[in-house]
């Protein structure tokens, strides 16, 4: 018997015995039928903390501390989580009686794993506004920390990961949620994804060990990760060392960090120094945090000096910390360390190597001789130390380790980069720092999709002279007045003639290349991602500005470190011209209208990162090229020789995660940095970054067109696999039927709902892997006919997609994902297409059947208004849709509409009606969904939707319908949804109201989420 497309029941069973006999979770059962089912089963705390030998009075005070924490009517999911979760962490600190001591209620016991309970319950019925039956809720010690949605094995994952998502809002079970740590989905195909409160999909992670594990591997990949993952030992490990809470976003460790910062524990046990080498991007910061905080909780005397060579990093690292809510003392001065250092707190410091005397940042020498006169000053450092050295492939040298070694000896001394060491240095920095400790290089997390794959384009501007006999005789003229040594000095501080006079029309070819780009590149034309230009000098910045604003584009802005200056001019001033430096002042002044350099930068970033369509466009030299927190961008544009370090980093600020659409980052070389242009073949580990051993920079760069082809394939074949099971004649309402389901059976249209959002997806990632290289199919490799043909099909599925969305009604609930798939598919696909569903773009199809009754067929499609049987399915698709997502705004009515549609679908069948009195009937019922019945069916006193909602629920009685309305609206207050006070309050006004007419305590709180829902209140 085939397994394939089993049901999830069979993979929920499967996990549950997993749990329970190979982790040694208990079973507490099948809870959908049982009443108070919560996030914090006071029972089961109890019973743990009695285990735990804690007095019966401590534990009715914890207790209480605990659900007051938890509670989320007065703040926020995330405050809530962070509350309860400093509680699980460090305890409940209770007095037993008034003036007593406090005392610390252990709720986890953290260093007996054996010790606690591991518990899990199945189909756990949540109470809630809209209540939710989550698959499977792991508890521990009574409170649940973990949740898991399991999904088919031909469903995607996602959908599971959207499930937790929506489950975690106001309208369903958001406060189950605030002592949740764990958040997970998973099937058989795909395997486990994992997160935790809040955390968007795109950025729920895979479990990966990296290390020989010591769980057994399971036959199937889902039951695998979650043996590795939930084990009582890891899963302990994870939640006491492997969370923060920063800056209002919860995150929990990716697998590089784990075994990075795990590692690191094995060195520092054994008083060990080493590098962790973690890529670009793969949240080096935050492995820098956990490790700190584990080595100050758990090494007895320690303290942790973080040593950076760039005032930013500086400034990162302490906002980092800062950040997660660690306190960490950032040094003013050489003096103030050394100063620190002889005493016993802080224990966390950072400092930057040029404060100990010297302007210039990284000045080991002046480092060392200020170390120097410290220790003759008779310094005595205080405690165990801990040096972790910042990008230390900049900072390894010799001369740095002996001064932090004479200045604290029998320091641990940990290196962290996120770029690979070069060869020339490997060995060196070994010596120095000591082996690797941890390695994730940039193709792991490619591979892991922690980071985006690159695309690289060398593109070769042309350069030619017009005349050399003139320029000859151009500069003999300028320099007549000349001795011959110094004709000769002038002629070698310009390099050649040549390049000035070409240089003007270069960087002009340079910024109309830019320009349309920015037209016809999908991310950068729609605003949502933008680029950097890396150019050679300040003064080159200034003049491609001044370019891109004759241009008339003014959403740019150059990024530097000069700082104009009155000084700049004196003396430059000839008569014959701006000079360099007056240029580069003139310009600069110009731009910062007023504003300081620091305070323009600050601005500039923040549009350039939260409004992409503003700041389209960053000229930068050096700077914004390193660190965690420099911008990222979708296309990086290089007119500037780079190598190795430099280039390396400088190309990870395109390959972040920023968007849902974002699929690459774009690196386009104007210096052909790789000798590529030339080549056939394209190796990118040699060239600029072959002072890296090969293996280091492995899967770092690849040629944009050979991997644009491959990912438009791979779309395509995606696509027709996703189609196959269409039955003949695969037509459209073949297709329609495949993905829409049968209108008169809802139950089977919501099961084929996750069916259709995979169309939307892949179609919506065929369109764009399209639109990358529609302009250069020929360059790709494609023939004319296989183009012709390529679009064809990239035509056919999207329309076959905008069809299914009509036919489901799903077209509204997808209209924000539109406009720019819109101008893809309208620039690169349309040509010959000219029935699309624009007609419906501010309206649904409901609306125009309001408007312009039967006759609205006429806007369908024709593939769909050809066949009666496709017309009518799709209309009663839109009208169960409509129904579905108002009924909560008035049950009962909502509930009449949908038996009436459920018969006329039965009449359609049986051919009770002709076609054309059936799409009258369905005209008239629209009428009716929309509004309301019509005020004609409704008392004149019942004048709004909300009285009219009452009136329909409360067995049509007028009266009593007015006096609730009345009611409501006196006694409500602003804000009063969510406010547990206010909604307390309006409950017992509603209550009185009611009078005799109150059924029982159901009743009355189905009535106030009949309110809740109502927009007049």
């Amino acid at each position: 018997m085939s397994t394939v497309g089993q049901k999830e029941r069979v993979t929920q069973d499967r996990v549950v015995r997993l749990f329970e006999q190979q982790l040694g979770y208990r079973y507490l059962g099948d809870w959908e039928k049982r009443a108070g089912n919560s996030h914090i089963e006071e029972d089961l705390v109890r019973r743990f903390l009695k285990s735990q030998h804690t007095p019966d009075a401590l534990i009715d005070r914890a207790l209480h501390q605990l659900k007051e924490k938890a509670q989320v009517q007065t703040q926020t999911l995330y405050d809530a989580n962070q509350a309860v979760y400093e509680l699980l962490r460090y305890g409940v600190k209770v007095k037993p009686e008034t003036g007593e001591q406090s005392q610390t209620v252990q709720l986890v016991n953290w260093a007996h794993p054996e010790a606690n309970d591991f518990a899990l319950a199945e189909e756990v019925s949540v109470p809630g506004k809209h209540g939710k039956r989550p698959d499977i809720v792991l508890y521990l010690n009574g409170i649940a920390v973990g949740v898991l949605e399991l999904k088919r094995s031909t469903v995607s994952v996602s959908e599971g990961i959207r499930q937790n998502l929506d489950n975690q809002k106001k309208v369903f079970i958001e406060p189950f949620f605030s002592a949740m740590q764990l958040v997970m989905a998973g099937n058989d195909t795909e395997g486990l994804r994992y997160g935790t409160i809040q955390t968007p999909e795109k950025y729920y992670l895979t479990w990966k060990e990296d290390e020989e594990s010591s769980v057994p591997a399971q036959e199937h990949l889902l039951d695998t990760q979650l043996a590795q993952l939930c084990n009582k030992k890891r899963l302990l490990d994870l939640l006491l060392n492997f969370v923060v809470y920063d800056k209002g976003i919860k995150k929990l460790c990716r697998p590089n960090q784990y075994f990075g910062v795990k590692a690191a524990r094995r060195a520092v046990r054994e008083e060990k120094g080493g590098i962790i080498w973690h890529t670009q991007g793969s949240g080096k910061s935050l492995t820098m945090v956990w490790l700190a905080k584990w080595i100050l909780e758990n090494v007895e005397g320690s303290r942790v000096l973080i040593i950076t060579d760039r005032t930013e990093l500086d400034q990162q690292i302490e906002g980092t910390f800062l950040g997660v809510g660690e306190s960490i003392t950032r040094t003013a001065s050489g003096a103030e360390l050394l100063g620190l250092l002889a005493q016993p707190n802080p224990r966390l410091m950072c400092s930057l190597i040029h404060k100990f005397g010297a302007q210039d940042e990284g000045d080991i020498s002046a480092f060392v001789q200020e170390v120097q006169q410290g220790q003759q000053a008779g310094f005595q450092p205080y405690g165990r130390f801990f040096v972790f050295v910042d990008e230390c492939h900049r900072t390894q040298s010799g001369a740095l380790h002996q001064a932090m070694t004479s200045l604290l000896p029998g320091a641990v001394m940990i290196g962290f980069t996120g770029t690979p060491l070069l060869k020339a240095d490997k060995a060196r920095s070994i010596e120095v720092f000591g082996p690797y400790i941890h390695t994730y290089r940039y193709d792991q997390a490619v591979r892991d999709g922690v980071v985006l794959d690159l695309k690289y384009e060398a593109r070769d501007i042309d350069q030619h002279l017009t005349s050399t006999k003139k320029i000859d005789e151009w500069f003999a003229l300028k320099t007549k007045d000349l001795t011959e040594a110094a004709r000769s000095r002038l002629k070698q501080r310009w390099g050649t003639l040549q390049k000035v006079l070409s240089s003007q029309d270069r960087l002009n070819k340079i910024v109309a290349d830019i320009l349309l780009d920015m037209e016809k590149q999908p991310r950068l034309e729609s605003g949502q991602g933008n680029a950097m230009l890396v150019v050679s000098s300040i003064y080159q910045a200034c003049k491609v500005y001044e370019l891109f604003l004759d241009a008339g584009f003014e959403k740019c802005a150059i990024v530097t470190s000069y700082k104009p200056s009155i000084a700049d001019t004196k003396g430059e001033e000839t008569g014959e011209g701006l000079t360099e430096r007056l240029q580069q002042y003139e310009t600069y002044i110009k731009m910062l209208n007023g504003k300081s350099p620091e305070d323009f930068e600050k601005e500039v970033k923040e549009r350039f990162i939260k409004q992409p369509g503003q700041l389209r466009l960053l000229i930068v030299v050096d700077k914004l090229l390193t660190g965690f927190d420099a911008p990222s961008a979708t296309y990086l544009y290089i007119d500037k020789t780079m190598r190795d370090h430099a280039l390396f980093q400088a190309i990870c600020r395109v390959n972040r995660l920023d968007g849902e659409e974002k699929e690459y980052g774009y690196v386009v070389d104007y210096k052909d940095l790789f000798g590529s242009l030339g080549q056939a073949f394209k190796d990118y580990t040699s060239g600029a970054l072959d002072g890296y051993d090969q293996k280091d920079v492995q899967g770092l760069l690849q040629d944009r067109l050979a991997t644009g082809r491959a990912r438009l394939e791979e779309r395509l074949e995606e696509l027709r696999a996703l189609c196959e099971p269409v039955p003949p004649p695969r037509d459209s309402q073949a297709h329609l039927h495949y993905f829409c389901g049968d209108p008169g059976q809802p139950e089977e249209a919501n099961a084929k709902a996750p069916t259709r959002l995979l169309l939307y997806k892949l179609t919506g990632g065929l369109v764009r892997a399209y639109a990358d290289i529609a302009n250069e199919l020929e360059q790709a490799g494609y023939t004319a006919a296989e183009g012709e043909m390529v679009r064809q099909q990239v035509a056919h599925f999207q329309k076959l997609s905008d069809e299914v969305k009509l036919a489901s009604a799903d077209y509204i609930d997808l209209k924000r994902y539109e406009p720019a798939m819109r101008h893809l598919i309208d620039t690169y696909i349309r040509a010959d297409e000219s029935e699309v569903v624009s007609a419906f773009e501010d309206l649904t199809l409901i609306d125009l059947l309001v408007q312009q009754g039967p006759a609205a067929v006429d806007q369908l499609p024709g593939s769909i208004k050809k066949d009666k049987t496709s017309v009518a399915e799709t209309i009663e698709n839109n009208l169960r849709k409509v129904i579905t997502n108002e009924q909560p705004l008035n049950p009962a009515y909502y509930e009449q509409m949908s038996v009436l549609l459920d018969a006329l679908i039965k009449e359609r069948k049986e051919k009770a009606l002709e076609y054309a009195a059936y799409l009258q009937k369905l005209a008239e019922l629209a009428q009716q969904i929309k509004q309301v019945g019509g005020s004609q069916h409704y008392p004149a006193s019942l004048a709004t939707t909300a009285q009219r909602s009452l009136y329909d629920n409360l067995g049509q009685d007028e009266m009593l319908a007015l006096r609730v309305d009345e009611t409501v609206r006196r006694t409500r207050k602003d804000g009063w949804r969510g406010n547990l006070m206010k909604e307390r309050e309006l409950k017992r006004a509603v209550r009185t109201a009611l009078g005799t007419h109150l059924v029982d305590e159901a009743h009355l709180a189905q009535l106030m989420e009949l309110i809740r829902n109502q927009a007049d209140y």
